[in-house]
């Protein structure tokens, strides 16, 4: 692995809330066609309310979140186009609520530091039915290190889960129960969360019953679905036989 492709799973990158509206809006605006810099003028018309502040550092706040917006849905690197053009494809075809999929499959990709934060969530969700920010915390602190800035982003990723519906805060502060989860069926849509996934794995491989069953998919319950659908349905997934039982699934990135 090159090292900028190092850089970027060690990077923690999310520093704003991100509104599933905001990221909602950011992807039909670009998926009908906008020029970036279009979208970007846009969402810096249609979003300032939401930043308004005697703060002089407030117009930063702003700019940085329309960065991550933009970089979810627009800004796509090469070895993503085609996750981005199948998603785009997809979007079309849901309706609005099921369209989370997508936004949480595209944001995990670009920010891998979101899927992680999802990952330990997850767990303990299925461990004790609930998580508390500190345990969250002190997990991530363990694989990112021990940064001010980690603390601090950890909450705006746990803020945007709730925000997506998918944790709900509990009344003892700090302490987050599970949203109801939404019944993913389609093989095409079950396949590209699945490369989603491992774009966001720095291996790029996993079994299909760890992709399938992963935590950090907790917002999604996922139909069975073979390895062979899962290969015919993306060509830049390898399978191979891993145990009796499952089987390896391999990313092949395009650059």
């Amino acid at each position: 692995m090159s090292a900028s492709a190092n850089r970027r799973y060690s990077q923690v990158g999310l520093d704003r809330l991100v509104r599933l509206k905001w990221l909602e809006r950011t992807a039909y605006l670009v998926l009908a066609g906008n020029e970036t810099s279009a979208v970007k003028t846009i969402l810096q018309q249609e979003l300032a309310g939401a930043f308004r502040s005697d703060n002089t550092g407030i117009r930063g706040s702003l700019d940085k979140t329309i960065t991550i917006l933009l970089k979810i849905w627009a800004n796509v690197p090469r070895e993503r186009h085609s996750l981005h053009s199948e998603g785009a494809d997809l979007f079309s075809q849901l309706p609005r609520n099921n369209r989370i999929v997508l936004h949480w499959g595209m944001t995990m990709a670009a920010y891998p530091f979101w899927g992680a934060v999802a990952t330990h969530t997850g767990r303990l969700l299925r461990l004790q039915g609930t998580a508390t920010s500190s345990e969250v915390q002190r997990r991530i602190r363990e694989q990112y290190g021990e940064r001010e800035t980690v603390f601090r982003r950890v909450r705006y990723v746990l803020r945007s889960y709730v925000d997506w519906g998918v944790l709900k805060e509990m009344p003892e502060k700090g302490v987050y129960g599970k949203g109801e989860p939404l019944l993913v069926s389609a093989p095409a849509l079950i396949a590209w969360l699945v490369e989603a996934s491992l774009c966001a794995r720095s291996n790029k491989s996993a079994t299909l019953k760890e992709l399938l069953d992963s935590p950090g998919l907790f917002p999604f319950r996922l139909t069975h679905i073979s390895a062979g659908q899962v290969a015919s349905l993306s060509p830049r997934l390898d399978i191979l036989r891993h145990s009796l039982d499952d089987e390896l699934v391999i990313l092949h990135e395009e650059y």
